[in-house]
């Protein structure tokens, strides 16, 4: 195996139990590793710190074990079992509620890695090329770990790094499934297309805040922006709202939306979905409403991108506060990575501030306990939202 030694004092952040180790922390490596292989990494005194995948980039490893072990099958499928364990610990795995994010990269030690299951089927999608070549040691780990899971589906064709050459192809390693899936999320159903959909289908993060949602809905008029496949929409109808709109630029959206809709409230009236761009909506459509969701797809990828990004919640967040009747409520995302936690309130204040509107925080919101934050990987707190009360 190959090993990758460490600048003095560059050991510090593995010692933390950082799984990263960045390219200009390494001294030399002995021996010429290609991208995704394991590799020792050590300090300058030779003293063992982690094993990892290697990669060419600014990320050069992402740790797997801080513990010198033979990284096998078994050591794989005990990864597993712990995620698995995790998520039945907290109740997601139930005839209520059969999808949950099995494994979710640094948060469960398994950097580059992320699986949704959706009932007998696991969806997996490799961000590193270390994760990809090991994908048939994983599917079967998952396999041999959860006897409820029957087939393995793998999408990782855009989530690859650019860089690597490799020609990666979407589909089954394991079983396959022919059959229309429906999922279901705190009893209510939900068609998800891990072939065509966006990451690997539906967007299991927001589970717990479109509860929440519901909880707000009666009575109420409720937009649910970027609605993708509508799960806001249908958890505002849930709740007893006597108007939900749903407004997507996606036409598939869109469509994806309605059969949602149709799937728990057939034939209802109070449902209208619309495939028009937010900001155009937003700015041609008089009405207001009591409740508006802002659930926009990440604004910036790459730290480059932060300062754009930061005007654009900006600006999205104030043409949402125009919108909101007196006394209603704004639920706001962000799920940037690079965008904290800080930065993005920032930008809602700001918006708040030019509309001059009165504004309280109700709820700061986060990802569910199924996309766990490791406490030694604190970037892997992505997902940022704030429920504001709007006088």
């Amino acid at each position: 195996m190959t090993t990758i030694h460490l600048k003095p004092k560059k050991e510090e952040s593995l010692l933390r139990f950082h799984p990263w180790v960045f390219s200009g922390a390494i001294q030399r490596i002995e021996g010429k590793p290609t991208e995704g292989e394991l590799a020792r990494v050590v300090d300058c005194n030779q003293n063992f710190l982690a094993i990892g995948h290697y990669q060419i980039g600014s990320i050069a490893v992402r740790a797997v074990s801080f513990v010198d072990t033979e990284i096998d099958a078994n050591f794989w499928q005990q990864k597993i079992k712990n995620a698995y364990q995790l998520r039945v610990a907290i109740g997601l795995v139930s005839t209520n509620n059969n999808s949950y994010r099995l494994i979710h990269g640094e948060g469960d030690s398994l950097p580059g890695l992320i699986v949704d299951v959706y009932d007998d089927t696991a969806v997996m999608q490799a961000h590193s090329i270390g994760m990809h070549l090991t994908r048939i040691q994983l599917a079967e780990a998952i396999v041999n770990s959860i006897s409820e899971i029957k087939n393995v589906y793998y999408k990782s064709e855009t989530t690859l790094p650019f860089k690597a050459s490799i020609e990666p192809e979407d589909g089954y390693l394991i079983g396959s499934n022919t059959k229309e899936y429906k999922a279901i999320e705190n009893g209510l159903e939900f068609q998800v297309d891990w072939l065509r959909g966006q990451k690997t289908g539906f967007f299991i993060d927001q589970r717990e805040n479109r509860t929440l949602l519901e909880h707000y809905s009666k009575g109420k008029s409720v937009l649910n922006m970027f609605c993708y496949t509508g799960g806001f929409s249908v958890y505002a109808m849930r709740g007893g709202a006597t108007e939900v709109h749903s407004v997507d630029s996606s036409a598939k959206a869109i469509e994806l939306t309605n059969k949602n809709i149709e799937l728990n409230f057939p034939n209802d009236s109070r449902h209208a979905a619309y495939d028009e761009d937010a900001f155009k909506y937003l700015n041609a459509n008089e009405q207001k409403y009591d409740i508006i969701v802002l659930d926009p797809p990440a604004f910036a990828k790459h730290r480059e991108a932060v300062r754009n990004a930061l005007k654009g919640y900006k600006r999205l967040n104030a043409k949402g506060l125009e919108k909101i009747k007196p006394g209603g409520i704004l639920f706001t995302f962000s799920c940037s990575q690079v965008i904290t936690k800080e930065q993005f309130r920032l930008a809602v204040f700001s918006a708040a501030a030019e509309t001059g509107r009165n504004v309280r925080i109700l709820h700061q919101l986060s990802q569910p306990a199924d996309h766990p934050i490791n406490i030694y990987h604190p970037e892997g707190e992505y997902l940022k939202g704030l429920v504001l009360w709007v006088e």
